[in-house]
């Protein structure tokens, strides 16, 4: 068992509930009582993600060398990890990467909105996204891998 992935793919999951927020509400009754103990982690659970996600993408850009060896399908679930990580990380993380990160600087903070105005469109399939990768990475890394 890998502790490590256990615990990815739960901060991916748990991200991917604050972004689907309100479709997984609508799902199950006490799902809004789960999404409420979230809340206040959202800014760092997005951090953790997106930085995680910026990683990812480096080891999926250089698994590209190495496709024959890795696969497509892992491939592709390496990829699909990445990008649910990267993107639902910045929308989660966006105020505290305002806050911190581009805090004096009025045109990083203008750019960054626009790209976060125009992933938000899909915020809930990116949070879908994030809770099948999530589960699928804790249970296929870390207790099957």
């Amino acid at each position: 068992m890998y502790t490590g992935a256990i615990i990815g793919g739960g901060i991916t999951a748990a991200g991917g509930i604050l972004a689907a927020a309100s479709l997984v509400a609508k799902a199950r009754a006490n799902a809004k009582e789960l999404i409420d103990k979230l809340v206040p982690y959202q800014g760092w659970i997005g951090g953790c993600m997106f930085f995680w996600g910026i990683w990812e993408t480096f080891e999926t850009v250089r698994a590209v060398g190495n496709l024959g060896e890795v696969g497509v399908v892992n491939f592709a679930f390496m990829a699909l990890t990445a990008v649910a990580d990267l993107l639902v990380g910045f929308l989660l993380a966006f105020g505290l990467i305002t806050t911190y990160a581009l805090r004096g600087n009025p045109t990083a903070i203008e750019k960054g909105q626009a790209i976060r105005g125009k992933l938000a469109t899909a915020q809930i399939p990116l949070g879908i996204l994030a809770i099948i990768m999530g589960v699928l990475y804790a249970v296929v890394v870390g207790v099957l891998g």
